[in-house]
Order: structure tokens, then sequence, then C-alpha cells
């Protein structure tokens, strides 16, 4: 066997097509996420964007929570743009209403998708935080601001724990029977340096398990380890030799589904993918015979599929 397996422990912890999912965190919560959307899961992806470092995950949290309504006082406009340092770019706009049109209403659906949640999924991405000077806030996002502008360090250990301890303490009054997993992203920040990354993973790490030991409710699913021991080959990764390739998404993708999908899920989830594959075939002659008649045997498949289960008639388009 030319493969050192990762060792995941057993979890009473399974998750099925009625459990809501909520996803914040790095690159890689987007693509657990996105893989959770693709087959019908009733998934939540990062409604604030891409989060890196663990201060920005608890203040979106937070923000959730309190059910924070933005105004023009919380963005700010910046070549030619509006943004808020909670957001990634991708709610930034140019004006300063359609600005603030997607940040409430994204937050809104997020509020609301939080209220019910049964999961929380959390990845941190990095240690390392940006502190805007004039504020002293951590910010999720720079937004090509000029460096100067901000201090950059490393958060402790006791920080991150500190900091979650009070988060899931509040999450767990509002949602007594919220469960947590949480992650740390494969993904290398190598700008910081080999032994900087390393420092801030190790970091992250120490911190999940010790947040582990103190809450029953928080899980650990090793996604960096599977990365690094089991597919320890730069033919598992892209083009920059960072991030993880899409063949190593899809094999963390289906570690995760063996730990946490029972049969049953798994049952489930095979049917919905060969659907999704039928949904996106995308044909070279879309006016033959032939394709028609695919056509009629997927929409016959999709109703089978909603007949046998209902719980997806409102996820399948």
């Amino acid at each position: 066997m030319f493969q050192t397996k990762v060792e995941i422990p057993t979890t009473s912890l399974t998750i099925n097509y009625t459990t809501a999912i909520l996803t914040l965190g790095s690159c890689f919560a987007e693509n657990i996420g996105r893989k959770l959307q693709e087959v019908y899961f009733d998934t939540e992806v990062n409604p604030f964007g891409v989060l890196y470092n663990p201060v920005s995950i608890i203040n979106s949290l937070e923000l959730l929570l309190e059910n924070k309504e933005f105004t023009r006082k919380d963005i700010f406009e910046s070549r030619s743009l509006w943004h808020s340092f909670s957001h990634s770019s991708l709610f930034s706009a140019v004006s300063a209403e359609d600005c603030l049109n997607k940040i409430n209403s994204g937050m809104s659906a997020a509020g609301s998708f939080l209220g019910r949640a049964d999961v929380l999924m959390i990845t941190f991405g990095t240690a390392w935080v940006f502190e805007e000077k004039k504020s002293g806030r951590v910010v999720s996002n720079c937004h090509k601001l000029p460096a100067a502008d901000f201090y950059r360090r490393r958060l402790s250990v006791e920080e991150i724990v500190d900091g979650y301890t009070n988060l899931i303490n509040k999450l767990l009054l509002k949602r007594p029977e919220l469960k947590l997993i949480f992650s740390v992203s494969p993904i290398r920040h190598w700008k910081d340096g080999a032994h900087e990354n390393n420092l801030s993973k190790s970091t992250l790490l120490l911190a999940i398990d010790i947040l582990k030991k103190r809450f029953e409710q928080v899980r650990y699913f090793p996604a960096y380890e599977i990365q690094l021991d089991e597919l320890r080959d730069y033919r598992f990764y892209a083009s920059d030799m960072l991030h993880p390739s899409d063949v190593a998404v899809d094999y963390i993708w289906q570690r995760f589904s063996q730990t946490y999908f029972n049969p049953i899920t798994q049952r489930v989830k095979k049917d919905v993918e060969q659907l999704v594959s039928d949904l996106s075939h995308r044909p070279l002659q879309p006016d033959s015979e032939e394709f028609k008649k695919f056509c009629i045997n997927v929409e016959k498949r999709k109703t089978a599929i909603i007949h046998s289960y209902p719980f997806l008639s409102n996820r399948i388009k």
C-alpha cells in the first residue's frame, strides 16, 4: 500500500439529507460546501465570502446572532467601489445602496439559516490576522487598502480558544442541539514562508484540540492531515503547488462522506449524483431525436427520485 492512511475516529455525528449545514471559513470550506450543495444537501456556504482567520469567523457569526443590519457607516468607499471589512469583494458594489442590499439580504438569509442549523462547519485557513490601525478591529478582507493601514500579527492559541469558548456558548444557548465540525484548510499560506505557515497551522490545530476536549459538541475532521499524508504527492496539488487539485478535493470529499454519511445517505447521494451528471450533460446535437429521448428519461429519473425522496422536492431544479 503506497499511502499513509489517516485514521479518522468513529463518530456518533451523522449528516443526512434533513441536516441543515452552515459552512464558514477558508477556500476549503467553500470546496466542501459546494460539494454538499451539488448533491442537494441543505447547505448555506460562506455567507460573508471566504474567511481565512478564526477571529473573522467569530465576528461573522456574532453579527448573525445579533441580527445585525448594515448601514452606510458600516461600509466604506475605495477605488470607486463600496466595501465592507466584514465581507469579501463579492459584496462590493459601485453604489453604497447596492453594496448594502447585497450584504443585508445575504445576512438575513444566513441568520435565518443559522437559527435552524444542525451542523456548523468551520475551516480555519491561517492564524495570521490584519488589524485596522484606526479601529483596532480584525478585518476579513483588506480590499487592497495600503498595507500601512493595518497591523499584521499571529493569533495565539489562547486567543482562539477564549474567543471560540465564548462563541460556542452563545451558539448553544440559541441552538442547544447544534454540532460543530472544525477543520484546518490544507491550503498553504506560502507568502508567510514555510516555517511561519507551519507555526500558523500548528496554532490552529492546538486551539481546535483544546475546544474538542472542552465541548462534546465539537468534532474535528482531518482535511489538513489527509492532504499532507494520504495525498503526499505534487500531482494532488493545483498548478500553484499550494492549493489541493480537483482530484484531491474529490478525495477528501469522499473521506468526509465516509465519515459522516450513513449507508442510507450514501445511497441517496449516489442516486442524486447520477441525476446531477445527467442534468449537466451538454449535447453536441441538441435537436437530435437521441437527445430528446435522453431528456425524457432524465425527467423520468428526476420524478422517480423526488417520489422516492420527497425531502428533495424543493431542492432539485
